[in-house]
């Protein structure tokens, strides 16, 4: 799995011109799902996403994380996480996990996500065209893949 993280200070969630979720100060999370990915990595990136020290503390260092700020969460599916571009200039998603894969593990993310926090998740609609808006806090933008975590 790959996940992108942003710090963002309000971010939201359109689908057919309708609002489906928002947030304040807190993450943006873009969730790719690869076929080799398991529910360890799910666990593993969520766990990641809650403990990560990138908001600012009193001396104005990043070292506090979004459990520590009170802030929220948002996540977001998105299987282009999973593109190669290695050969020519059309993206391939050969390793784009199916909705059978991908939506459990998706799901799986974002309720440890949940549990980690003790409060819900923002998140869109899997599978759907969404409009994704943010303002980007920083900008801090920080990528992190599950197949690195060793």
């Amino acid at each position: 799995m790959r996940i992108v993280i942003q710090r963002v200070s309000h971010a939201s969630v359109t689908v057919d011109g309708d609002m489906v979720s928002q947030i304040a100060h807190g993450l943006m999370v873009l969730v790719g799902v690869e076929k080799d990915d398991s529910p360890e990595d799910a666990d593993w990136l969520a766990a990641k996403t809650v403990a990560l020290r990138i908001f600012e503390d009193e001396q104005g260092v990043m070292n506090r994380s979004v459990l520590d700020i009170g802030g929220s969460v948002m996540a977001v599916s998105q299987f282009t996480l999973t593109a190669s571009t290695r050969k020519g200039n059309r993206p391939s998603y050969i390793r784009a996990a199916g909705h059978d894969l991908a939506i459990p593990l998706y799901e799986r993310y974002v309720a440890e996500v949940e549990r980690l926090t003790g409060r819900p998740a923002a998140r869109g609609i899997f599978g759907a065209d969404m409009k994704v808006e943010l303002l980007n806090d920083g900008p801090v933008t920080i990528i992190i893949d599950s197949r690195l975590k060793e």
